[in-house]
């Protein structure tokens, strides 16, 4: 379709229907064919910033056991996570995306190329912190797991439903101070009903450690 500018030249629209994730699915078979060679249990950890996911993640590399945790970190700078995680005994490696508001496969795939995974058995993606940009991208990832923090409110599903639709569990974070903030369960419960009827919900607490028992208890029969 053919119009013209305000200078009088003809420009052109050009619709283009290549699907633009083409790229992207090709490196996310490519990871998910080698994270099942190495016999890995793989999930993509979703949420927004401070809700809580290298504290989760944390918790879990110390509680997996005998077997170390792999975590692959996605943040725009800064390695402090992948720091964080080491010291709590995972093996880390940390992808800086600059402006780039998520993963990719393909960054992932150069990621697992450094990271010693032989012995390992959960391998934890942990995505940039962002409820919208992530959700179209598979990295190869066996089950997503979304993080909601009692500190953001119970509506977060209904605002961000396709991040919620795509999930395999949900985790509720910060239990512990749900009543200081006034966090209405009923609601969120309701709302995730609605929005992700199949995702498995766990009500946890990074800090203190309720729900994480649950919680590990359903990673190893997902491994199984």
């Amino acid at each position: 379709m053919c119009s013209h500018c305000s200078c009088g030249q003809p420009t052109r629209t050009v619709q283009l229907r290549h699907n633009l994730l083409a790229t992207n699915d090709t490196a996310a078979e490519r990871n998910r064919e080698r994270f099942a060679a190495a016999g890995l249990l793989v999930l993509n950890v979703l949420s927004a910033p401070g809700s809580g996911k290298t504290a989760l993640l944390e918790q879990l590399a110390h509680q997996w056991r005998p077997a170390p945790v792999g975590v692959i970190v996605g943040d725009l700078a800064t390695d402090n996570d992948a720091i964080r995680l080491r010291a709590a005994g995972a093996r880390a490696v940390q992808i800086q995306t600059g402006d780039l508001c998520h993963l990719e496969a393909a960054m992932v795939g150069r990621a697992f190329d450094q990271l010693e995974h032989q012995g390992m058995e959960l391998l934890l993606i942990e995505n940039v912190g962002n409820l919208v940009c992530p959700t179209a991208f598979d990295l190869g990832e066996q089950l997503r797991l979304v993080l909601l923090s009692v500190t953001e409110g119970e509506d977060k599903p209904l605002k961000y439903p396709a991040l919620f639709k795509s999930a395999d569990v949900v985790v509720i974070n910060k239990v512990d101070i749900a009543a200081a903030v006034g966090f209405d369960r009923a609601a969120a419960l309701a709302n995730l009903a609605g929005v992700a009827p199949q995702a498995q919900i766990f009500e946890v607490s990074a800090r203190s450690g309720v729900g994480l028992d649950a919680l590990m208890h359903w990673f190893s029969h997902q491994r199984q």
